[in-house]
């Protein structure tokens, strides 16, 4: 019976575990990223560099970088240019959630 228990709890623990990094995981749809690609090509910004932050999924930029709104249904994401790449960050935790060649 002890057995049955301790199985069972490490697999509530592995389920839980699991689904935190499911929500952890950002889907930008390819629609989404079509709208974004099109948003961006009618209102192009300067690109800027960003000394010391890595441009991968997950990334925080910084406070002081301006994050512009993507005027478009369905998309909550905002983006900087940075490095002449697209950069769409979640403006709540300012984590990058897709980069954009």
């Amino acid at each position: 019976m002890k057995k049955i228990v301790s199985s069972a709890v490490t697999a509530l623990l592995l389920l839980g575990a699991s689904s935190i990094a499911l929500a952890q995981t950002v889907i930008v749809t390819p629609e989404q990223e079509t709208v974004v690609r099109e948003y961006v090509k009618k209102k192009p910004l300067a690109s800027i560099k960003l000394p010391g932050v890595e441009l991968n999924v997950g990334s925080t930029v910084p406070e002081t970088v301006e994050l512009q709104t993507i005027d478009a249904p369905d998309i909550t994401y905002r983006y900087v240019v940075v490095d002449n790449r697209t950069v769409l960050v979640d403006p709540g935790t300012r984590k990058i959630v897709r980069v954009i060649d």
